[in-house]
């Protein structure tokens, strides 16, 4: 009678947590299939092409209809898709941030672009980065860049130093003749900028400034040697070295989810055949009682 009572008691929770479960389960399948993330990153694409086509007067002019028509379609596909996983994940939505990033994008499409928010239409462009959350490598490729921000910022603030340094000491030297160029800290930062991006700085800057100092040359190349070849390169080591690191993350996590599965799942066979043998001893002894009787 208790073994009756407790699976009478086990079927009552089953049928009364099961339905929401399933459903749940159901849709996490379906949403996350790959199917239809293909289909959903078939339609960034072609909403990409929409907002692109919609800055067209002559495209506007002959399709303008059908082309705001099948942006709104797209659209609503991304509210359906949010919408199920919110109800899927529900809490921990908000817990991912790839998620919540395309809340906020699909969220700024919804809000009327009129008055005050008229910018905003020209920021459902932004619906084209959910590719970043979308597409493995890109989002791979992100996150190794927001994790290269604590050393990127390290460069950064060492070659606003060196940039400094040398825009004083070309204030000091050049001013007099290039004031347009070197007239003061500022000017001298933005014409720093353009020799380190190599943008015509020989015979734009360097030549016009050694016409009056003939050994200007040891500085520009100085600071080219050092801001560019240097510096800049710094900034690569980083991003690769950061890249580096969180596919190795992800490799570790994946292993250590795959291990706690197998873990999971040995814990769970160890439990059934205890509870197996545990009724085999049950029902002999109940069959040595009846024989007994």
């Amino acid at each position: 009678m208790s073994m009756n009572t407790r699976e009478t008691k086990m079927e009552n929770m089953q049928t009364d947590v099961a339905p929401d479960n399933r459903l749940r389960m159901h849709l996490r399948s379906w949403v996350e299939s790959a199917r239809i993330q293909n289909f959903i990153i078939t339609l960034i694409v072609v909403n990409a092409v929409l907002l692109g086509l919609e800055t067209s007067p002559t495209a506007m002019a002959s399709a303008g209809d059908l082309i705001i028509a099948t942006d709104r379609v797209i659209l609503g596909v991304f509210v359906v898709e949010l919408v199920t996983r919110l109800y899927v994940h529900r809490a921990g939505f908000w817990r991912d941030p790839w998620s919540v990033f395309d809340f906020l994008v699909v969220a700024i499409a919804l809000i009327p672009a009129s008055g005050p928010f008229t910018v905003l239409r020209a920021l459902r462009v932004l619906r084209v980065l959910r590719l970043l959350t979308m597409v493995p490598s890109m989002r791979r490729v992100v996150g190794a860049l927001l994790a290269a921000i604590p050393g990127l910022s390290s460069i950064g603030v060492v070659l606003f130093i060196i940039y400094y340094v040398f825009a004083v000491i070309a204030t000091n030297l050049f001013a007099a003749s290039h004031p347009d160029w070197f007239g003061g800290i500022g000017r001298s930062l933005y014409t720093l900028f353009q020799i380190m991006t190599l943008e015509s700085w020989s015979m734009g800057i360097a030549r016009p400034v050694m016409e009056h100092f003939p050994y200007a040359w040891i500085f520009f190349v100085l600071f080219i040697l050092v801001a560019t070849f240097t510096m800049l390169n710094l900034f690569i080591a980083i991003i690769v070295n950061a890249m580096q690191s969180y596919s190795e993350e992800e490799r570790s996590a994946a292993t250590q989810a795959s291990d706690q599965a197998r873990t999971h799942i040995e814990a769970e066979m160890h439990a059934e055949f205890r509870a197996m043998r545990e009724e085999m001893r049950k029902l002999r002894e109940e069959i040595g009682s009846l024989k007994r009787a």
